[in-house]
């Protein structure tokens, strides 16, 4: 069925519309309510690749090899999870969505209980909403209205980089010790914990929600060893409660007062000389998986929470940021550095290099200038910091 805002169409409207829905819709096949949830970028080279792919879909090597005749989608899948399901690479969902693109001004659109079919013929392969495998569009009933009330779908697990699309900042050397600092705790306590009252001392708006940092540590680049920026390690989230004041005491004495603060969560205790900042709005959008456009080489700088290596659904940063192309949703590999052997064989024992392989995969979701955060999607063996990255 067509959903409109909320609301199932008429089914006169549905039927008159059933052609134009044959339309690929990987990431989203309801094809209006794009006023009501933003429009996710897309690419001029995806929204190319999904025109010149409609016309024939593609070819039939280009599918995982168990990909199902159809599928229902299901509350908590992904993006990423469906297409794997229905290709041998993720992130090249562009082509399976096309036709009809100025209807389809959002096809990020896709809810639970919607039906993707694949359609086989000539050689080719194209998904379509609802229908059988032999192309017959079938426009039932059983998609209600109230089935969007689950929203569409993410990109990827976003439960996984939540935590993080805030809370990882990389500041340039001296924002951070410009920032307002905590100076004490009710009673002389050092340590706080949830609950507890700070007093902050520094410039500052009265905005309610504030975060809290500890000193920033040096994200150095593995390869030149030079300083990307500063990673400043999250403590917890504060309220602003009441401004501070400079006053004059009755000896006519310059008083200073500090601002008071109540921590709201921490996932550390809090202490003295720790600083705050503002917390941002929550950037909460979609992310659309694909390959950079252009080349794009790099190291791992580290692991997220100062692990010495780390595996699937952990966080890394990388050592390109915007300044080199990186963006949100870039999938990457993550190559294993090849062995140095000597040729047995060889009477001189010729060394050799294995060439590196690709072990894993990563999805960049927060870029700053120089530096990224990416989510290890999979991996083979341990990812280290060092380790390479290239395009998938």
């Amino acid at each position: 069925m067509i959903l409109c805002h909320g609301q199932l169409a008429p089914l006169q409207r549905a039927s008159a519309r059933a052609a134009s829905l044959l339309t690929l819709a990987m990431l989203g096949l309801s094809i209006s309510a794009a006023h009501a949830f933003p429009d996710y970028p897309i690419t001029g080279a995806q929204r190319g690749t999904a025109q010149k792919v409609a016309e024939t879909g593609v070819p039939l090597s280009e599918l995982a090899p168990n990909a199902p005749d159809s599928y229902t989608v299901k509350r908590g899948d992904t993006l990423w999870d469906i297409s794997k399901l229905f290709l041998r690479s993720p992130w090249r969902w562009p082509e399976l969505w096309g036709m009809n693109l100025q209807d389809i001004r959002n096809p990020h659109l896709i809810y639970p209980g919607q039906l993707l079919t694949l359609v086989k013929s000539g050689g080719r392969a194209r998904l379509v909403f609802g229908g059988s495998s032999d192309g017959t569009v079938r426009l039932s009933p059983r998609v209600r209205a109230g089935d969007t009330d689950l929203g569409p779908i993410a990109s990827i697990p976003l439960h996984l980089i939540e935590p993080f699309l805030n809370d990882a900042v990389v500041l340039d050397s001296d924002t951070l010790a410009r920032a307002p600092r905590i100076v004490a705790g009710r009673e002389g306590r050092v340590l706080l914990s949830r609950g507890d009252v700070a007093y902050v001392r520094g410039e500052m708006p009265a905005t309610r929600d504030w975060r809290i940092f500890r000193e920033a540590r040096p994200l150095r680049d593995p390869v030149s060893g030079e300083i990307l920026g500063y990673e400043a390690a999250f403590v917890g989230n504060a309220e602003y409660v009441r401004a501070g004041e400079t006053r004059t005491d009755a000896q006519g004495a310059t008083e200073i007062v500090p601002a008071t603060f109540t921590l709201n969560s921490l996932r550390q205790e809090a202490g003295i000389g720790d600083r705050i900042a503002q917390a941002p709005i929550r950037d909460n959008r979609n992310y659309v998986p694909h390959a950079p456009s252009k080349p794009i080489e790099g190291r791992i700088v580290s692991i997220y929470g100062d692990g010495l290596s780390a595996g699937q659904n952990q966080i890394v940063a990388l050592n390109r940021g915007e300044r080199e192309g990186m963006e949100r949703g870039h999938v990457l590999a993550v190559l294993r550095t090849g062995e140095r052997i000597q040729d047995k064989a060889d009477p001189l024992k010729t060394a050799l290099k294995l060439p590196d392989e690709a072990h894993g995969q990563l999805f960049v979701f927060r870029v700053f200038d120089r530096v990224s955060y990416a989510l290890i999607l999979s991996a083979e063996t341990a990812v280290r910091p060092g380790d390479r990255f290239t395009p998938p």
